[in-house]
């Protein structure tokens, strides 16, 4: 670590925004790294850090979730272990990790509280951070700094969508809504397992893009096409998949994953709607990222498959002094993917 004991941070300029008056974040030098670590902690070297649109939805006051005053924003990251405390036994100096995105959720079915990095405890948009072992997973070897960025929030939130692609029927279909990091990383995971992707945006420039990835994946502008549900059937083969009705919903045994609050959390289904998912045997899941047990799974499937991610990447990555340009393009909406800042080597 070469005697590093200050560094440079990003920091939100508050702890409620709104709309008319939204948060700013600026940047800190002088950052402190503690002198002595407790027997499990672990110091990391972030190399890159890749944006999520919570993070705007935190200067603008939607998120969901209190904040912490000044707090250092984003969750993910991809790092490498420069010191250790001296208890830490799953990690050495040099091995490349990632953070969790909630801090103590180890396991699927754990029920405690726990906080999310990034939002009510400090985040990863900074040169340095303290974690303790149990709250960092490794890195799959052929991934890239920047791929591996993607991995806690994006991907494992597309990984745990797709039920960690456990029983693939023959044929699947997967509609995937918009084209930010969480849609493209499932489409990555789909193409992976065999599962045909469907892919929805309203720019039909993004549709060609990526549909040049594979013959596999098809597009569909939802507001150039006003059948939604025909032509739905169409791209499946006649077995539907949920668009804007239940009813859209394939036969039998569909899976509907809810994720995200990009248009917040109001719901146009009514009750009844949502009981025609018995007559479909259809499973209807939340979805709030994952745990590190499930984290590690997606990891050995990425691994074992040699996925790689790099067509989530089509921007040029950010610097870390441009940070707040980074920003800007997130909340602009003009891309595809995910936004990376890639802090200096």
């Amino acid at each position: 670590m070469a005697n590093v004991s200050t560094y440079s941070a990003w920091r939100r300029s508050g702890k409620k925004g709104s709309k008319d008056h939204p948060l700013s974040i600026y940047r800190t030098y002088d950052e402190i790294l503690p002198k002595n670590l407790d027997p499990t902690d672990v110091v990391i070297k972030i190399h890159a850090v890749s944006l999520n649109y919570r993070e705007i939805a935190m200067l603008i006051g939607t998120y969901p979730v209190e904040i912490e005053d000044r707090g250092v924003p984003c969750s993910d990251a991809a790092a490498e272990v420069v010191a250790t405390g001296s208890a830490v036994s799953r990690f050495a100096v040099g091995d490349r990790v990632c953070p969790i995105t909630g801090i103590g959720k180890l396991e699927p079915f754990d029920d405690g509280m726990s906080q999310a990095i990034g939002s009510n405890c400090p985040g990863v948009l900074r040169e340095y951070a303290v974690f303790d072992q149990k709250h960092l997973v490794a890195i799959p070897a052929h991934l890239s700094w920047e791929e591996a960025s993607t991995l806690p929030c994006a991907g494992l939130t597309a990984w745990n969508s797709l039920d960690g692609l456990k029983n693939v029927p023959k044929g699947a279909s997967a509609l995937l809504q918009g084209t930010g990091g969480v849609s493209m990383f499932a489409l990555i995971l789909c193409l992976s397992a065999g599962i045909r992707p469907i892919i929805t945006s309203s720019s039909d420039e993004k549709l060609a893009a990526i549909k040049k990835l594979s013959p596999e994946i098809q597009g569909l502008n939802y507001k150039t096409v006003s059948d939604h549900k025909t032509e739905i059937l169409r791209l499946t083969g006649g077995k539907g998949s949920l668009m804007d009705d239940i009813s859209f919903l394939c036969e039998r045994g569909g899976t509907v994953s809810m994720v995200g609050f990009l248009n917040g959390f109001d719901a146009d289904w009514a009750p009844g709607d949502i009981m025609r998912l018995m007559g479909k045997a259809a499973k209807l899941k939340g979805i709030a990222v994952g745990s590190r047990l499930e984290f590690e799974d997606m990891n050995r499937y990425l691994e074992e498959n040699e996925v790689h991610l790099s067509p989530l990447l089509v921007d040029q990555p950010f610097t870390f002094a441009k940070a707040q340009d980074a920003y800007d393009r997130l909340e602009s909406g003009k891309f595809h993917g995910k936004i990376i800042i890639k802090l200096d080597s």
